[in-house]
This record gives C-alpha cells, structure tokens and sequence, in this order.
C-alpha cells in the first residue's frame, strides 16, 4: 500500500509532531496554570516548577540583542538550518533508525522553540533540577527533546568510530 520510504517520512514527521505536541501542551499548561517567577518544589528542593519568559536562547544567551539581532539569530537562522535538516533528513539520509530518530527530536525541539520566539516573543521556560552539584538552568521540555537528540547523536558517532577502528 505505502512504501517503505513514504512510511519512513510519516514516521519521521509524527516523532517531530509529538516532540512538538508534547513540548507546546506542556507550556501551555504551565503558562495557564503557574504563576509567572514561581518557585514550586514538586520534590524537595531537588525538582522545581516555574514559569519563565526567556527573550533569548538556552540560559537566556542572547536576551540582550537588539530586535533584528534576535530575529537573525535565535528564529531566522534555527530555522533554516532545521528545515535544512529537514530536508536532508526526509530526502537524503539512509542511517540507521536511532540517528534517524535522533535528528527527529533535534528537529521538533527546535521547531517548537522557534515556534514560541515567533508568535510569543520569548520561550517558556518551567523546569529545574537541583542534586547536590549537579544544578541545571530552567528548561523545557524541547529543550529534553533537543539534549536527548544530540547525546543520542553523539553515542552512535562514538559507537560508529569505535566500529571503523576495529574494523581497519
């Protein structure tokens, strides 16, 4: 009925969808439901809720550029090179299934932070992890998408190395 390429773009773009689904649901309940600067302890001081308005990238680099600045470098170029990435991804990539997966995630958290610098103006940020050292920035849940798409990334370079190595 579908062949196998068509099924691998309906694939490709649901695991994008869902990354974007899951990623504007989660702020929107967040921004309806959270009071702006809140300090939630969901568990102890460790996992913290809260609501942020970031203007600019991840950890809030770049909330100081001008306006043209802005829409040069955290919407116009992120989003050309994701949909470069798209394209490449959907058209021109034969790898295995997890990188393909990977660069899936990637995509959906980007597209869904670039989503929200386009029609919002800045991102929202809701999440925080705090374990003895190990202290992170507030994040969201594209941001989960986007971090677990390149650590994946870069376990199955390793792994791809380490293969070309034994083998020469």
């Amino acid at each position: 009925m579908f062949s196998a390429s068509i099924l691998r773009k309906i694939g490709i773009i649901g695991v994008i969808l869902l990354n974007i689904g899951c990623d504007q649901i989660s702020k929107n309940v967040v921004r309806n439901t959270v009071e702006p600067q809140a300090y939630i302890q969901i568990h102890k001081d460790y996992f913290i809720l809260s609501n942020v308005e970031n203007t600019g990238a991840m950890l809030g680099f770049g909330e100081n550029l001008s306006p043209i600045l802005k829409l040069i470098f955290l919407q116009t170029l992120p989003l050309l090179v994701l949909l470069v990435l798209l394209f490449r991804l959907l058209y021109k990539m034969q790898h295995n299934k997890w990188l393909i997966m990977a660069f899936a995630f990637v995509i959906g958290g980007g597209l869904s932070n670039i989503i929200d610098r386009i029609l919002l103006g800045y991102v929202t940020d809701f999440f925080q992890i705090k374990i003895g050292f190990f202290k992170t920035g507030i994040f969201n849940m594209a941001d989960v998408s986007v971090t677990m798409g390149v650590l994946l990334i870069l376990i199955l370079s390793f792994k791809s190395q380490k293969k070309l190595e034994s083998e020469a």
